[in-house]
């Protein structure tokens, strides 16, 4: 019997979900605008997931797709619907209705301030541990942690990321798209780790260092890994 041309195989991806609270279009692009501009390596062209449990009475699922998708993000589907109309509504789009699992949102962030140019680099540092559904951004810096990071938390930088402690969540270095940061990390056992775009989930990265003390690089635009002595 000759083999078939397809196999289905169960799997698992990283994917941010995008919460909305808001259901203006016009709203909801220029927030999602802003979080792109803050890590465009990773964030530009990102598959994502829209939660609308916090959307109430009417709105233009049509306007707020296409106010996502201009933003630069594609849906893949859509979670959070609470009752039957809305599902109606929503599925009129042509996307999928998910059942959330452990994807985990873009978290809001506070303001950031406005840093001059010639303003010197500083270094982020988190002592505390960092819990699931959080999400640290260390803006033109590097970032320290100095404890652990769990499963669902994720650490964005524009430079380089250092965490001294377990690591079971997400570490995207180099956001703005510097190829010469690095991920330093005493304890590897992440779900994503990804230098200016570039990124391997956790069944990507290689057995011998889960657990280990590891250094990520990027070496002619491919991620590279070796022991952190």
């Amino acid at each position: 019997m000759s083999q078939s041309p397809i196999e289905l195989k169960g799997s698992s991806f990283t994917l941010s979900v995008v919460h909305l609270h808001s259901s203006q279009p016009e709203v909801i692009h220029q927030a999602l605008q802003e979080k792109v501009e803050q890590a465009p390596a990773f964030l530009k062209n990102a598959p994502v997931v829209i939660n609308v449990a916090s959307l109430t009475g009417e709105a233009n699922w049509k306007d707020i797709q296409q106010a996502v998708a201009s933003a630069g993000f594609r849906i893949v589907g859509i979670s959070g619907c609470k009752d039957e109309a809305q599902k109606r509504a929503l599925s009129r789009t042509g996307l999928p209705l998910l059942s959330e699992g452990r994807a985990q949102r873009i978290a809001a962030e506070p303001p950031v301030p406005v840093v001059p140019d010639n303003a010197p680099a500083k270094t982020r540092i988190v002592s505390t541990p960092v819990r699931s559904g959080q999400q640290i951004y260390a803006r033109n810096s590097d970032l320290i942690v100095t404890n652990s990071v769990s499963a669902g938390a994720e650490l964005i930088a524009d430079g380089n990321i250092h965490i001294y402690g377990m690591m079971r969540g997400r570490a995207l270095a180099g956001a703005a798209g510097d190829a010469n940061c690095q991920i330093f990390c005493t304890q590897l056992g992440a779900e994503l780790v990804s230098i200016a775009g570039q990124y391997w989930l956790s069944d990507q990265i290689p057995t011998d260092y889960l657990g280990q003390a590891a250094r990520l690089s990027l070496l002619n635009n491919v991620l590279t890994i070796q022991p952190l002595n």
